[in-house]
């Protein structure tokens, strides 16, 4: 078994372009599957997905979903390898899920959270410029972990995105997030080693923020700002999107901006608005 996730795992990261989060997540689903199944991976049937998800009930439609997704793409994979001569997921039907809408913040919300930081020391000052660009750019936690000094173009007002799959992107910077990025810069302390050199955000220690942190600095100045929704930085991504929706950005332009492959994806921002 561990031959053949290693195997897939590959795959996944140099065929696929998924990035690391994805490939773990497909990995560790897998890995549950066949821990659970009695028998060759080989040998699945039909009947083994079922009451594999039967036996988990409990989670979500949505869950189940991603689960049976990364089941599918794993025999798939398999297909193509030769281990096996059909897909057993081709014929197991993919839960039914209703129309998801993430939690929005309003606009005055967003201004709560972000004045609510103390910019009284260069943590202060990156705690501004991270959650400026995380609503005013639409990023995904992980594009802003990985922010490039050297994908700045703070004259030309926009930003370079290294999005899933290894995708780039431009971003259009407003003045309110370039300010703020200028600000930081201005007291960015030294990186610990040449690997942080060229990270924009940096930690206590020298070394690149990570998505941990960046999560609990959205919670800790949301409590701050008495916001009492459940949120996370993913909040200010739906939050931007919504946003510009309402106020007539055309539907190509923001699904562009948020890196969507599909515009189907980028609908759902119409929902929340209606």
């Amino acid at each position: 078994m561990g031959s053949l996730l290693t195997d897939y795992g590959y795959y996944l990261r140099m065929e696929r372009a998924m990035s690391p989060n994805t490939v773990a997540s497909y990995c560790s689903d897998i890995e549950k599957f066949l821990s659970w199944l009695d028998a060759a991976p080989d040998k699945v049937q039909p009947d083994n997905i079922l009451d594999y998800l039967s036996a988990r009930g409990h989670l979500s439609e949505r869950s189940q979903s991603r689960m049976l997704s990364a089941l599918r793409s794993f025999f798939n994979w398999m297909l193509v390898e030769g281990y096996m001569d059909e897909n057993p997921c081709d014929k197991v039907d993919m839960p039914k899920l209703g129309v998801y809408l993430p939690s929005v913040l309003s606009v005055e919300e967003v201004a709560a959270i972000i004045e609510s930081v103390k910019r009284t020391d260069w943590m202060g000052l990156r705690d501004m410029a991270i959650l400026e660009v995380l609503y005013g750019c639409g990023l995904r936690v992980s594009e802003a972990v990985g922010l490039r000094i050297s994908g700045l173009y703070l004259d030309e007002g926009f930003i370079r995105v290294i999005g899933k799959g290894n995708k780039e992107r431009l971003v259009p910077l407003g003045a309110m997030a370039c300010g703020s990025i200028r600000n930081y810069l201005d007291v960015r302390p030294a990186p610990a080693d040449s690997v942080s050199d060229d990270i924009l955000f940096l930690n206590r220690f020298g070394k690149s923020f990570s998505r941990v942190s960046m999560f609990k600095l959205v919670k800790k100045q949301a409590l701050l700002a008495g916001v009492t929704k459940e949120i996370s930085p993913h909040t200010f991504r739906h939050s931007f999107a919504t946003h510009l929706v309402e106020n007539g950005a055309d539907l190509r332009v923001v699904q562009e901006m948020l890196g969507h492959e599909s515009i189907t994806t980028t609908e759902i921002y119409t929902h929340i608005e209606t």
